[in-house]
Formats: structure tokens, sequence, C-alpha cells
């Protein structure tokens, strides 16, 4: 599927959850994986406030990438962030939706605002 780049140069991003080992299997507990590095995956919860919108997001990010210094609530940012459809057939029912990845998280700061 496409890998879509996101430009979050203008967005405020605000930590939700903190970082989390994403999970492969529920039944096992078994830690995702990533496909070509084999580095366990973490996931963390994200409000993307952009242009007057905003949206709750997950974010896969590989376990090198936490950085210390991440607070709930505060700003963080998401180097080499970027969007991913996916669909697939569960029990007979068709689903769909966006997966987000980034290379990292961390602290980030709210964008200055712009002069008017």
């Amino acid at each position: 599927m496409r890998v879509i780049r996101v430009d979050a140069t203008t967005a405020t991003i605000l930590l939700t959850e903190a970082p989390t080992p994403k999970v492969r299997d529920r039944q096992t507990g078994e830690i995702a994986k990533d496909a070509v590095s084999g580095e366990a995956l973490m996931t963390v919860g994200v409000v993307f406030i952009d242009e007057g919108e905003s949206s709750l997001i997950q974010v896969t990010i590989p376990e090198s990438g936490v950085t210390d210094g991440l607070t709930v609530g505060a700003p963080v940012s998401l180097p080499g962030l970027v969007a991913r459809p996916w669909e697939s057939v569960f029990n007979g029912q068709q689903r769909h939706g966006i997966a987000y990845r980034a290379t990292a998280v961390a602290p980030g700061a709210f964008p200055m605002a712009q002069a008017g």
C-alpha cells in the first residue's frame, strides 16, 4: 500500500498516552517487531491539531526512537511521520483505517504564533 508523508510543520502535537509496547498477539502477549530491523515497536497516543481541526491518533515508533523527557499533555515532535492506509477482512467484516508511523517521538514545542 501507499505510504503518505505527513507534513507536521504547522501542527501542534500533544502526547495523550505514554509509550507502551505494541502487542502483536493479544492472546500470547507477543510484542510486535519491525519487519526489517527486528526491533521492538512501541505506540504513543497523540492529539494532532492543525488548521483548527484535531484528531486523536496512535503512532507506532521503534523502541530506540522513544526519547527521555516525554510528559503526557506536553507537545512532542514526530520526525518522519507517515500515514499508511490499510484494509482487511476479519470474521467476514471488511475493516479499514490509517496506520501512522514515525521514526521517533521527542519533546517538542508549541508552534510560534504567526504575526498578523
